[in-house]
């Protein structure tokens, strides 16, 4: 590993964190505060996601050789804002310990993935696309409310790719917090830094808080998460063996769930980060970034809340603007990917729209949608097809 080491992908790694912990992370707070936890409790789910997400990635990496980027269910948590209010706190832990073991057992069956490899190659690319589209146009938006911010970010970024390609993000990254500094929008505050202190809950089983939360978490956390995960490392050229990536993250759920953890899933949008060429031209380099992105969270994750409060101070538009020009490689692949097939142009334009749309039904998000629509499309478009020339 040592000799595979680069700047870049260890840059990767920290920004796949930065945009885990300036935004994701501000859902689980607010389902915290939604289910009147206390601040130990508060502190104990901060530390199981981020020590559970920080394995994961640096077990799986070297285990893969690849960037796997794992994190904490970002729907699992925008689910429990509205429901964990009306259950104890043991209920909720028992329905995360029940939400580990059903997605270890599917993962470890093989069914997930078995599922997967029947998208076709285009469908897969355009999600991909989909899902980074609002990432890329956030660079451009942020100009409206950040325009000095969000543009030296952006004119670092294309002066770096130009003169130095592999550390542009980390040039756009450095010009974008000096120019944050010089107008007075860092907002940095740390009055104390103390170790976390995890909480031990006895799970308690309820009819209800499985109905309530349990199946709606496995829906969400297999739908939206893991679905979108596995595609981003396949559109990026690696092969993943989704028993043991699927099958891994559900132990490590299991495990950490009487601490507070309530999923560990793959990533989609941090992964991209990570998987793209300016984490490294070399793809086979690349799963350093995923090491990193372990190591960060870990570092974070022992300190519980308290280094969370470092990114919060970050401008919002500072964090579009970073993510937004590091998943441009990754876009343009996607977009690449896509339209390379003629008769899978069309299925993969629904895709695409149908995830970039950002709608929800049924508690589950555009990413899964967006698969569900193409894979219709391409098999009514290419049975047509296939008719016609027989005919």
């Amino acid at each position: 590993m040592w000799r595979d080491m680069s700047l870049s992908a260890v840059l990767a790694g920290f920004v796949a964190v930065v945009v885990s912990y300036s935004g994701p992370l501000v859902i689980v707070l607010a389902a915290a505060s939604a289910g009147h936890l206390d601040t130990a409790q508060t502190g104990s789910w901060v530390w199981a996601i981020s020590i559970g997400s920080g394995l994961t990635c640096i077990g799986l990496s070297l285990r893969t050789r690849m960037p796997v980027i794992t994190a904490w269910s970002t729907p699992g948590a925008a689910l429990l804002v509205t429901s964990l209010g009306a259950y104890s706190y043991a209920e909720a832990i028992g329905a995360f310990l029940v939400t580990g073991v059903v997605i270890t057992l599917v993962g470890l069956t093989g069914v997930f993935g078995r599922l997967m490899r029947q998208v076709p190659t285009a469908v897969v690319a355009a999600m991909l696309a989909g899902i980074l589209f609002s990432f890329g146009t956030g660079v451009f938006t942020s100009l409206k409310t950040a325009p000095w911010i969000a543009g030296t970010v952006l004119a670092a970024y294309l002066v770096g790719k130009r003169l130095l390609p592999r550390y542009a993000v980390l040039i756009a990254l450095a010009v974008g917090v000096a120019c944050s500094a010089a107008t007075s929008r860092l907002d940095i505050r740390l009055d104390h830094v103390e170790l976390a202190r995890p909480v031990l809950t006895t799970p308690d089983f309820s009819v209800a808080s499985l109905i309530g939360i349990a199946v709606p978490m496995i829906l969400a956390t297999l739908a939206s998460q893991n679905a979108p995960g596995m595609a981003v490392l396949t559109a990026s050229g690696y092969r993943p063996d989704d028993r043991l990536l699927i099958g891994s993250t559900g132990l490590v759920s299991t495990a950490l769930a009487p601490f507070g953890s309530h999923a560990i899933n793959l990533a989609a949008i941090t992964a991209a980060i990570c998987t793209g060429p300016e984490s490294h031209r070399d793809p086979r380099r690349r799963y350093v970034a995923g090491v990193a992105c372990g190591a960060f969270y870990l570092l974070i994750g022992a300190f519980g809340t308290t280094l969370v409060v470092f990114f919060a101070g970050l401008p919002k538009e500072l964090v579009a603007a970073i993510a937004g020009v590091a998943l441009f490689g990754a876009l343009a692949g996607g977009l690449a990917g896509a339209v390379t097939e003629e008769k899978d142009r069309e299925a993969a334009l629904i895709t695409f729209l149908a995830t970039a749309s950002g709608m929800t039904l049924f508690g589950i998000g555009s990413a899964f949608w967006g698969l569900v629509f193409g894979v219709v499309a391409h098999v009514v478009l290419t049975r047509r097809r296939a008719r016609s020339a027989t005919g």
